[in-house]
């Protein structure tokens, strides 16, 4: 029985651990991987503390801030059900189930699909949704990244270092990044930008060799070797039945990270908090361990 089960290891998961570490708490974190989202971006300038850091830097450091504690840690299992009964909460993956008292619930979310013809047929073949995993594939070859906000963006500023010629697909009359970033791109002879646009095709043989867009002056054809998919975030809550959820399938909580089920919390981007940065989810990961911890002092549990 554990004091507290977190499910998720990005920035608001590790540092909820950190945060229960520190308040002797009996803790569980389950994760398919280390990181989360923060480990897939690129350079970071605007978490306190770095002027400059990459987002698999950064990742590293929360890591082995957390592995300095006693917690233990399920690595590569996946959150598959949650269910209450009496004071135990219980948190099924596909290899065991694990009971404790209170969840801090920090899946995080995943890479938006685009849901075109060719997109599962050329996955991982030149279409990838992890510019800093991919791009160094890439190099003086032409790509395109689809999407208009701050992952496309980040996405298109790493590829311009080392592509010959970077298309950016955006279905918005505008990009709606951060405007460093879009005064960047905007600039940079490299870059070609089509705003009320879509993709409605991935090309090729093997390997990608095209990409078809819908654009207000008619279809077009761009010949490309790559493609990065960056067009939003889905948040991790299927395997939650009775957490209670907005439309866009975000987990409701309060200003203490409470759900609509006593002691379980919710902290960082799988979360209705309305900004998605890693500094907020940290924050809201800290938060929510400590709203875990109040809780837990607050109540008193029948011997199980």
């Amino acid at each position: 029985m554990y004091d507290l089960i977190i499910i998720g290891a990005g920035p608001a998961g590790i540092t909820a651990a950190v945060y229960a570490a520190r308040k002797r708490l009996n803790t569980l974190v389950i994760t398919g991987d280390i990181g989360g989202q923060a480990a897939l971006s690129g350079d970071i300038e605007n978490y306190t503390g770095y002027q400059f850091i990459t987002g698999p830097d950064l990742s590293g450091k929360f890591e082995e801030h957390m592995r300095k504690y006693d917690i233990v840690l399920r690595e590569g299992e996946f959150a598959t059900g949650l269910n209450k009964s009496g004071d135990t909460i219980t948190v099924a993956t596909a290899k065991a189930s694990y009971e404790g008292r209170t969840v801090i619930i920090a899946s995080g979310k995943r890479t938006r699909e685009l849901n075109v013809p060719g997109e599962k047929e050329f996955k991982n073949r030149g279409l990838t949704y992890c510019a800093t995993c991919d791009a160094p594939l890439f190099a003086n070859k032409d790509v395109a990244v689809i999407g208009g906000g701050n992952s496309a963006l980040d996405a298109a500023l790493q590829l311009i270092a080392i592509a010959n010629k970077v298309y950016l697909i955006n279905i918005s009359s505008q990009l709606t990044g951060d405007a460093v970033m879009r005064d960047k791109i905007e600039l940079d002879r490299k870059a070609a930008i089509f705003n009320s646009s879509r993709v409605t095709a991935i090309l090729g043989d093997k390997f990608v060799d095209a990409i078809k867009i819908s654009t207000p002056d008619g279809e077009k054809r761009l010949d490309v070797k790559g493609v990065f998919v960056e067009i939003g975030l889905m948040p991790n809550t299927e395997f939650l039945s009775r957490v209670e959820r907005n439309q866009s399938g975000e987990i409701k909580i309060t200003n203490r990270n409470e759900t609509n089920i006593p002691g379980v919390f919710a902290a960082g981007d799988v979360t209705d908090v309305p900004e998605k940065q890693i500094i907020i989810a940290a924050g809201e990961g800290s938060k929510a361990a400590l709203s875990a911890f109040r809780y837990l002092a607050q109540h008193r549990f029948s011997q199980s």
